[in-house]
């Protein structure tokens, strides 16, 4: 097993959150990252920034907050779930459906190819919203021990993504994880129970999850047959 890349503590970050910058995006280099609480965030023709923020945006189990218009979303059951069936079409959504208040995105080819590998490599994984065959929202992210790294997540239909985010985190918290990285604030997510947590709280639950198994592979299987809702069949053949 190769070691570890090591990166620059990460208290040692700017202002900014930014640990260093440069490097690469091999598995090996993403997955040293996570393991020290620092990830890839940089846009196009900028170098590789990599960060660990202070404070860390997080869901845990006992933060996850469902709304009654979210508990009625989760009993209407509007969307088939599915985990890991099309991993590069999540990732490809997210880079390109448009945010109000955002303009471009973070997610640029490069970021694209290296989740894809991750994916590949069982590490990545994505849970997909679907409706009448079509995907309409989803979310992908990095499993590590018994810590979620979420990435980021889209929506082409009024509560799809809401209704992936928290099947998804139920399932994960009912399997033992600690948390939900969601990186740094947003009101989307803070909606759903995300907090914000110092970097030295983070960094101490990370190391704790990080003591338990790796859960690597597709989780298709495993995790896909704990969903609230059947795959469709529209995608079954994928």
């Amino acid at each position: 097993m190769e070691r570890d890349f090591i990166f620059p503590p990460p208290d040692s970050a700017n202002p900014d959150g930014i640990v260093c910058m440069g490097g690469d995006l091999s598995p090996r280099m993403l997955l040293s990252a996570y393991r020290q609480g620092i990830f890839p965030w940089y846009g196009e023709n900028e170098p590789i920034l990599w960060f660990s923020p202070d404070p860390r945006f997080v869901v845990l189990p006992d933060t996850l907050h469902i709304s009654e218009t979210s508990k009625k979303l989760l009993r209407k059951k509007p969307f088939d779930l599915s985990i890991d069936m099309d991993f590069p079409s999540v990732i490809k959504n997210c880079a390109t459906i448009p945010r109000p208040g955002q303009a471009g995105t973070w997610i640029v080819p490069d970021m694209v190819e290296a989740y894809c590998r991750l994916h590949e490599l069982g590490y990545a994984h994505s849970i997909e919203a679907w409706k009448d065959g079509r995907l309409t929202g989803g979310l992908y992210g990095v499993s590590l021990g018994n810590a979620f790294f979420g990435e980021s997540m889209f929506s082409q239909e009024s509560g799809a993504s809401r209704f992936a985010f928290l099947s998804f985190a139920r399932l994960l918290f009912d399997e033992g994880f600690a948390f939900i990285d969601s990186q740094v604030h947003t009101d989307y997510v803070a909606g759903m129970g995300g907090i914000c947590i110092s970097r030295s709280q983070y960094l101490a639950r990370l190391d704790e999850a990080l003591g338990c198994p790796n859960r690597v592979g597709f989780w298709t299987d495993s995790f896909g047959k704990r969903l609230s809702c059947k795959p469709s069949p529209a995608y079954k053949n994928l």
